[in-house]
């Protein structure tokens, strides 16, 4: 998990994004006005992950305003617009999120969290992948084994929702914050609708 901190100018951003790419990235060049996956992948620290990558870029400018985004979002070469689409980013409040999310997609909420208890009644589990002798099986872990897991409240409606955050990241403070990663399910006894958490990748902390 990592803290994003946002752009607060468009020109920085710009500048930022098209840097050219690592060295063994050739047929990029920085500051010609193109933004790809290469240039996006080194600002983020990231290789191959490109749903992520879509993520980052949209914590990163999250402080621009709307025509700013936009001009940021055009200088996209053509592949990474069409990721940026496919992936696009939902931004919700935490009492819209059961509604409106849509799993395995990319979310931003903002929302004050509270840790739970590790010895709460909280008894959702996740799919873990093991590899054994080339097979690739799954196990259910629970949860709260895996992250610190917290209620994200929102501050319009007092209602809360499920963020979980990776135990070896710092806690996360009880006040106002921004936090953004993939919409995911929980494995439970309930056989006709799985309960909903966000997987946080990236917060955003005044």
């Amino acid at each position: 998990m990592k803290n994003v901190h946002p752009y607060t100018e468009v020109n920085e951003a710009l500048k930022s994004l098209d840097n050219g790419g690592r060295f063994y990235n050739l047929l990029t060049q920085a500051e010609d006005g193109v933004i790809s996956q290469a240039e996006l992948g080194k600002t983020g620290g990231l290789f191959s992950d490109i749903q992520r990558m879509i993520l980052f870029l949209e914590v990163s400018i999250s402080k621009l305003n709307q025509d700013e985004k936009d001009l940021v979002v055009s200088k996209l070469d053509d592949d990474l617009k069409a990721n940026y689409l496919k992936y696009k980013t939902q931004h919700l409040l935490p009492s819209e999120v059961e509604e409106q999310g849509i799993v395995s997609s990319n979310l931003i909420l903002t929302g004050v969290p509270k840790l739970i208890d590790s010895k709460s009644d909280f008894n959702g589990f996740i799919m873990v992948p093991n590899m054994v002798g080339g097979v690739t099986t799954f196990s259910l872990i629970p949860l709260i084994d895996q992250y610190d897991v917290y209620e994200l409240r929102d501050e319009q409606t007092s209602e809360s929702f499920i963020i979980a955050h990776s135990k070896t990241s710092e806690k996360l403070p009880n006040k106002k914050i921004i936090v953004a990663g993939v919409l995911k399910t929980l494995e439970t006894d309930k056989t006709v609708s799985k309960p909903r958490f966000l997987e946080t990748l990236y917060t955003v902390q005044d």
